[in-house]
């Protein structure tokens, strides 16, 4: 894989799991990194540990709440203001929450941090992006959306929740926001890709509590991948010269695959793309 000397990436959920061994992977290829966290002693701590692995490397922490709206923006001044240009970025931040509750926006956590996150602060970013062309956004979303679909008079699962299904539901917002966030850029030199990284032993669900806890933990023990196996997807689609012209596709162990059929839905794609818009406060 060719070196990202010169290139600008930014990581979500750097931190921990996959997007902590996502910016090892791009620090390794020489990239500048600013990465979003959440902690300050886990942001130091990946400072500490890229610069272990390459001491020269050029890496800032932002730290951000990005279940918040006002966060999400917030984030993104910072990030406009610490990079002149952004030549990839990649949308990872997530988790999965067994009990519903709401953020301060009114909205659902789940839908809020997975996919209102990645639309609001690529939205703002964009313009730096497509200053920065040829640039690619990165969008990890999951298998965990087949199956999946949108209810789109109920979005935030106010009538009956229940925490796999709000994680499905917002891992299929992730490839229809992508296929439409392709087509978008698609002739501004700005590529968009989904994958799914595989199921891994990251942090995954450690914030829940009880057997849903458990449930998973031992999962993970079991069949889970490491971060690094979870993170070569995010990295190849980030770096790799093979898939600088591809766009708009759902990739798995690095190779595009096809998602469900609720994901190629694009009359959905739409709706989801005007009514997050609508959410956001910001134009179509």
């Amino acid at each position: 894989m060719p070196a990202l000397d010169g290139k600008t990436c930014v990581v979500t959920g750097a931190t921990s799991g996959i997007g902590l061994a996502t910016a090892e992977g791009l620090a390794l290829l020489g990239a500048r990194l600013v990465l979003i966290g959440r902690d300050r002693a886990k942001g130091d701590a990946t400072l500490a540990r890229l610069r272990a692995q390459r001491p020269d490397c050029d890496a800032t922490v932002l730290y951000a709440d990005l279940t918040t709206l006002a966060g999400v923006r917030r984030a993104a001044q910072e990030i406009l203001a610490a990079a002149l240009r952004i030549d990839v970025l990649v949308n990872n931040a997530g988790a999965i929450f067994d009990k519903r509750s709401e953020t301060e926006d009114r909205l659902e956590r789940t839908f809020a941090l997975n996919h209102m996150a990645y639309f609001l602060l690529t939205r703002l970013l964009e313009e730096r992006i497509v200053a920065s062309a040829p640039a690619r956004i990165v969008v990890v979303a999951s298998r965990a959306h087949y199956g999946a679909s949108l209810d789109f008079d109920d979005l935030q699962m106010a009538k009956r929740y229940d925490g796999w299904t709000a994680y499905r539901r917002s891992k299929l917002c992730n490839i229809l926001f992508a296929r439409v966030l392709a087509r978008r850029l698609a002739a501004r030199g700005v590529t968009a890709n989904a994958l799914h990284p595989g199921f891994v032993a990251s942090r995954f669900g450690d914030n829940n509590q009880g057997l849903f806890r458990f449930s998973l933990s031992l999962a993970k023990h079991v069949v889970a991948l490491s971060t690094e196996q979870g993170a070569e997807t995010p990295v190849h689609l980030a770096a790799s010269p093979e898939v600088a012209n591809t766009t708009g596709l759902y990739f798995a162990k690095c190779r595009p695959v096809t998602p469900s059929r609720a994901a190629q839905d694009d009359a959905a794609a739409k709706r989801l793309w005007q009514e997050s818009a609508r959410i956001a406060g910001i134009p179509v």
